[in-house]
């Protein structure tokens, strides 16, 4: 099974589209070409079977190749997404032990391949489905993200999964790659190259603007599209008027009741196809699909067939049709374990119930129960993990980030904020500690996702009647976060910016002091702001320079200084 996905590789016209990035196509024939010269690079190196091989580049057709290269030499990737904190790079790297990087910090394609020359057939690295294929990071509830380890037998049977239920079904289909390489979602768009699809890069300008993602769907000949709920949400008024095949893969969080009946009707009026499919890291992306259909309650559907699942209660055992259980996975497409860390796995992954071979089952976390038709509902979190904009997020990782500035921090996911769900992190210290600067340095070690959308200072925390933290009587963040009359702005670069700013967040007027969170933004609203950035003045502005520019007038400098670099 694990050469399975290599060896269908192998068979695909060498004059078809593999990947298309931006003006960039790159053929199935240049792909398997420069996977072999990549692989032999790498076994110069001494990289083989269970290496890891980290891959610090953006979206783009460097990293498929990158990565249809590492997989050819029998090693694993570690997708490593240039865009997170220079410290969280350097973390996943040292923990995962890479025996090798390609991208930032690391060996450039070039390098690898210098003096490399191929011309023969397409040969893979003979390796065993056990073998591991990837090692994916999520975000930890101790304060440290951990690997997940995937099997190449686990990815090989999701194709399959994906292609039994009739999710990829279109002969040379064209699928984008919308997510990070960082989540794995991406993995559910790089497997469909094995069946001959054509993966279309979408950059970040085109993610953050729905306009130009329908233009591209349209322009690209698109016929699979990757999306979080909160990004259909905002699409879904432009699909109104399709006619072509297109098939939305919806997952990474729940889904509301309003945005399932509003694709329900596209997909009644013959627009699209859409499933929502739900499924932890630990179990290889997609673990159960629900086709999307008027006339029902939103649903995560049945488990494919690759997993079998267990609904139990706290003593692990099983609970009936319409009661509510701990969600359990078992199967081949569960992963095997977390990279380095034995005691956390034997927690998370224990012996299945059901089996006498020792073959482990995953803890989800998730609370769901059976309906009559044997569909799921999914009722919410045995813990303190949350989904937010598609994120998987441990409070405890934020907490941890930002207990080493104050006190006692308590963060909460907030329904009632101007823009939308957000983060809201309480804390207690001595007296309130500056918020541009406490927001700077969280951003400087999490991803932006996961820094929080507002601060607030409390002289002491509500507590319940028998002293724990009352998280539902924390003041709701309106109350402080208010907008900073300030210095208009002044001169071109300024002005553009405060344009920018009202239209991403929908505020009439900016100042020159006003600080973008404080106004209600977040890290969704942050990839709209550079993506208008870079629109209005073709600035690449790195995302992590809001988080440490959050003022509009430091933001302005920041971006005069590239434009000045950018013009020497």
């Amino acid at each position: 099974m694990a050469t399975d996905l290599l060896a269908r590789l192998a068979e695909v016209p060498a004059d078809r589209p593999a990947v298309v990035a931006g003006d960039r196509t790159v053929t199935f024939g240049e792909l398997r070409t420069e996977a072999m010269r990549i692989a032999r690079g790498l076994a110069a190196r001494g990289v083989g079977v269970e290496s890891v091989v980290a891959l610090t580049l953006p979206r783009g057709a460097e990293l498929v190749v990158a990565l249809v290269g590492t997989l050819t030499a029998g090693a694993a990737y570690l997708p490593v997404d240039p865009k997170l904190p220079a410290e969280r790079q350097r973390y996943l790297i040292e923990d995962a032990g890479a025996d090798l990087a390609i991208g930032d910090g690391g060996l450039t394609l070039d390098e690898l391949t210098a003096d490399i020359w191929y011309e023969g057939g397409y040969e893979p690295v003979a390796v065993e489905p056990g073998n591991l294929a990837y090692v994916i990071y999520t975000s930890g509830s101790t304060g440290r993200p951990k690997g997940v380890e995937i099997s190449r037998g686990s990815a090989a049977a999701l194709l399959a999964e994906l292609e039994s239920e009739g999710i990829a079904i279109t002969d040379g289909g064209r699928v984008s790659w919308n997510a990070s390489p960082s989540f794995d979602a991406s993995v559910q768009q790089w497997v469909r190259l094995c069946r001959g699809d054509t993966v279309v890069m979408i950059d970040d300008q085109t993610r953050s603007d729905p306009e130009l993602l329908a233009k591209l769907i349209d322009d690209a000949a698109l016929t699979d599209l990757d999306i979080t709920p909160s990004h259909a949400d905002a699409l879904v008024d432009h699909l109104a008027d399709r006619r072509a095949p297109l098939t939305l893969l919806v997952g990474g969080e729940a889904i509301s009741p309003s945005l399932w009946q509003r694709l329900a009707d596209l997909v009644d009026s013959g627009a699209l196809r859409a499933v929502n499919l739900y499924g932890p890291t630990e179990c290889t992306v997609d673990s159960t699909a629900g086709w999307i259909t008027s006339g029902v309650k939103p649903h995560i559907g049945t488990v494919l067939p690759g997993l079998s699942m267990r609904l139990l209660d706290e003593q692990l055992r099983p609970v009936a049709d319409g009661e509510i259980g701990e969600l359990y996975l078992a199967g081949p497409r569960v992963g095997r374990g977390y990279r380095h860390r034995p005691g956390l796995t034997a927690e998370r992954f224990p012996a299945d119930i059901d089996a006498s071979d020792g073959t482990r089952m995953y803890r989800t976390g998730d609370l769901c129960r059976r309906l009559p038709d044997g569909r799921l509902d999914y009722v919410g979190r045995r813990d303190g993990q949350i989904k937010l904009r598609g994120h998987r997020i441990e409070i405890g990782e934020i907490e941890s980030a930002v207990s080493a500035h104050v006190t006692e921090v308590a963060v909460v996911l907030r329904e009632d904020l101007p823009n939308g769900p957000g983060l809201v992190a309480y804390y207690r210290a001595a007296q309130p500690v500056d918020e541009e600067q406490l927001r700077a340095s969280v951003a400087a070690n999490l991803p932006g996702y996961m820094v929080p959308a507002a601060f607030m200072w409390l002289e002491r925390f509500p507590t319940t009647t028998n002293g724990k933290l009352d998280r539902a009587a924390l003041p709701a963040p309106q109350a402080t976060a208010v907008v900073v009359e300030g210095d208009q702005p002044a001169g071109r670069v300024e002005q553009l910016i405060a344009d920018v700013w009202s239209h991403v967040l929908g505020t009439p007027r900016v100042s020159a002091d006003d600080n973008f969170f404080k106004l209600g933004g977040h890290s969704l609203l942050a990839i709209k702001l550079v993506a208008g950035v870079r629109s209005e003045l073709g600035v690449r502005l790195p995302v992590k320079k809001v988080y440490e520019n959050p003022r509009l007038r430091d933001l302005a400098r920041e971006i005069e200084s590239m434009l000045e670099l950018a013009s020497v």
